[in-house]
């Protein structure tokens, strides 16, 4: 099974409050990938792991012809809704459906460590971009930057065994994602740092939203959703507000390079 089919499997389960509820708190990051690429009107951007469609529609707005490509069929469709003059597909991000130096810009949004390997992903954004073309990739950034660690840990301590792999923020630390977007022949020449708050009107979104993701799902796939909600609804609780809202403040990371 490819990771393209892997992903879709979990990203499949609740696309619209994914796309209405949780992928808009990145914003703040797509606008600040955008503007590190200084995308402008003709520019030909690819989208990799575009979801919903959301950095795309910014794209779209800042004059730039969008393509975008992702494994879930589901959040394909809406994108496409969003950006109606946009080019959207599904596929694997290790073997892009597109030829060599196609695409002026080509932005990754917290999609490359999602494949099964990241390596080859990042190979592949880099020989679908031109020659003096720009690639930016993004991650979560450092653990103790981010509140939503403690939903992630309490997801993971009610799993009956730990995830597999590094987790979320094995790429955080300073150096990581430069040495492994070298270990793709792709030399960095910049590194940003976004404010991405998450924001919610009350524990019972936070849920719905948080519970759309792939890796909430592979977590009820292997507890159950009774156990998976129950620790995110009683980790949530620390950062309620007086109004019953709900706030953590994270960042995120995006490395730039220039092909």
């Amino acid at each position: 099974m490819g990771s393209a089919q892997m992903q879709s499997e979990l990203w499949s389960q609740a696309p619209e409050d994914w796309a209405a509820l949780q992928e808009p708190l990145n914003a703040p990051l797509w606008e600040a990938m955008l503007t590190a690429t200084g995308v402008a009107n003709g520019a030909k951007l690819l989208d990799a792991g575009c979801g919903a469609g959301g950095l795309s529609a910014l794209a779209a707005q800042r004059g730039a012809e969008v393509s975008g490509i992702d494994a879930t069929e589901a959040l394909v469709g809406i994108a496409q809704e969003r950006v109606s003059d946009g080019e959207f597909r599904t596929g694997d991000l290790e073997a892009l459906p597109y030829g060599n130096d196609t695409f002026d810009v080509v932005l990754a949004a917290n999609s490359a460590q999602y494949a099964a390997d990241p390596v080859a992903a990042l190979a592949e954004l880099k020989r679908v971009t031109k020659s003096g073309g720009r690639i930016v990739v993004a991650i979560w950034g450092q653990a103790e930057n981010c509140e939503f660690r403690h939903i992630l840990k309490a997801v993971a301590e009610a799993m009956p065994e730990p995830p597999k792999g590094g987790g979320p923020f094995a790429l955080s630390e300073p150096g990581a994602l430069e040495a492994l977007l070298a270990e793709a022949d792709i030399t960095t020449d910049g590194r940003g740092e976004v404010a991405c708050p998450f924001d919610y009107d009350d524990v019972a979104s936070a849920w719905r939203a948080t519970a759309s993701s792939g890796p909430l799902r592979a977590a009820m796939r292997a507890a159950g959703e009774g156990p998976i909600r129950e620790a995110v609804s009683k980790a949530t609780q620390q950062f309620v507000r007086n109004g019953g809202e709900v706030h953590l403040d994270n960042t995120m990371i995006y490395v730039t390079a220039t092909v």
